[in-house]
């Protein structure tokens, strides 16, 4: 028996922010150009329409490899935006899925309804189609207030890596461009350590300074500390002062 509802009932869509981070250690933000109105040609994050009997993760990630190409990624929700007008097709509430990726290992290759697909950086973006701007704002503000109290972003390292190079990946995800912004180093690095998230693992070979001390991230310790309660987690956390 179908039940009739005394209500309207919104349309559903998903928009995806990838931030990723370039071998020159700048973080961009993954875009599409649709190519249908409304906007057509503007510049807009990955998304659309969810199907009446398709999960909103599957819905997230069908959508991002229709329209870049790109799959395979591990997405986490981040805020649903319903604000009346946010789309001139009607009432339409979008859920909002963001994820951080090393860029070299996800080529773009547009698809579906979009003309073209490209990384940005996210301090030289095009003027964006429907509310994406507030919604890129959001998940770039969620990205930087979560690398302060959980370890994130070691998949982009190499295997092994020194504090500096820990340290550089931090300051790019934090936007801290300008060196009068750089984190203390004598801050950050007892503070990193402290979380016991990190294993030493050897030294340096084969180079002109003095050689630095590597590290690996150790997998186990994480779950270890995310299976603690939220609030140990975070007293244990990086909690950086800028």
């Amino acid at each position: 028996m179908k039940h009739c509802y005394d209500y309207p009932r919104p349309s559903v869509t998903v928009d995806c922010i990838i931030f990723g981070l370039d071998e020159g250690q700048m973080l961009k933000v993954l875009l599409i150009q649709r190519g249908h109105d409304p906007y057509k040609d503007h510049w807009a994050l990955p998304g659309g329409f969810v199907d009446m009997e398709e999960d909103l993760e599957a819905a997230a990630l069908r959508e991002l490899e229709e329209e870049t190409g790109v799959k395979d990624l591990f997405i986490e929700q981040l805020f649903t935006f319903g604000a009346p007008g946010r789309d001139p097709r009607g009432r339409v509430i979008s859920v909002a899925y963001y994820s951080l990726v090393n860029l070299s290992d996800h080529p773009v290759n547009p698809s579906s309804d979009a003309k073209g697909a490209e990384w940005f950086s996210v301090n030289e973006l095009p003027p964006l189609a429907f509310d994406h701007e507030n919604i890129l704002a959001t998940a770039l503000s969620r990205l930087r207030g979560k690398v302060r109290y959980q370890p994130i972003g070691f998949e982009l390292l190499p295997e092994k890596f020194t504090l500096t190079q820990v340290q550089t990946l931090y300051e790019t995800i934090l936007g801290l461009n300008q060196e009068s912004e750089k984190l203390n180093k004598r801050n950050f690095r007892t503070r990193i350590l402290n979380m016991g998230v990190l294993k030493e693992v050897g030294m340096q070979e084969g180079v002109s300074h003095r050689p630095a001390k590597l590290y690996s991230f150790d997998h186990e310790r994480y779950e270890e500390l995310m299976k603690m309660k939220y609030k140990d987690v975070v007293k244990r956390g990086l909690d950086f002062e800028i």
